[in-house]
């Protein structure tokens, strides 16, 4: 087994763990706690037009902000706890759904609140080659996303063997994310970050950061997210 982080762009034609830390994966992973259905758009207009014909929520934001005419931001608890009567949601975001069009892989979507579920996952379907993948901002590196990936890479760590490779590169992620006093303080201080505090939405980044909260899994497969048992 190889094993290897990346930015945007997967490696591997086998497995990729897609991670948007703030706020994408979570909302993704916990919107399954609410709704039957959950498909990713990727542009508002499509989102739009989608909700129109599935009768759906709609969710998303753009540079954290939430699109005027939608039901929800990108807030993995309000998504989850949304009161209402529909059982599909509609989700466009920046980052974290752009990216996974172009993938080949099988993709899931990980981060702080699902780090060992998907890595057993992963670990469980994969033949040859993880990879994780940061979704980054702006297509530029995010502190967020390499600890969260670092604490999902500890879990996959964990169960190699001798003769499975891990990058060095996944190595550091793992030793980044090991001091989680350090994540808590250093997570709300990136670009992301500041953002999302400037919009009031501290909640939200304290929310991103819990581990290992849930077993939900993700897959994203034909343009639609499927929850794995």
């Amino acid at each position: 087994m190889k094993v290897t982080l990346s930015l945007e762009k997967t490696q591997s034609k086998d497995v990729s763990i897609v991670v948007d830390a703030l706020r994408a994966s979570a909302t993704i992973t916990m919107a399954f706690n609410n709704f039957k259905d959950v498909i990713p758009a990727f542009t508002p207009e499509e989102a739009r037009k989608i909700a129109k014909e599935k009768d759906a929520i709609l969710a998303g934001e753009r540079k954290g902000k939430k699109l005027k005419d939608f039901d929800v931001g990108n807030s993995p608890e309000k998504v989850e706890n949304l009161k209402t009567n529909k059982d599909t949601v509609v989700i466009t975001t920046s980052n974290g759904t752009r990216i996974m069009e172009a993938m080949k892989s099988t993709v899931l979507i990980g981060s702080f609140v699902n780090a060992h579920a998907v890595a057993d996952k992963a670990l469980e379907i994969a033949t040859s080659h993880i990879d994780l993948v940061m979704a980054g901002r702006n297509s530029e590196f995010a502190l967020e996303d390499y600890l969260a990936c670092g604490e999902i890479l500890y879990w996959i760590n964990k169960k190699l063997k001798k003769e499975d490779k891990i990058s060095e590169y996944a190595i550091g992620s793992i030793l980044a994310s090991r001091n989680y006093e350090n994540i808590k303080k250093s997570i709300p201080n990136t670009r992301s970050g500041v953002v999302l505090t400037k919009l009031n939405h501290e909640d939200d980044i304290t929310y991103c950061m819990q581990k290992n909260i849930t077993n939900n899994v993700v897959l994203y497969k034909n343009k639609k997210f499927k929850l794995l048992k």
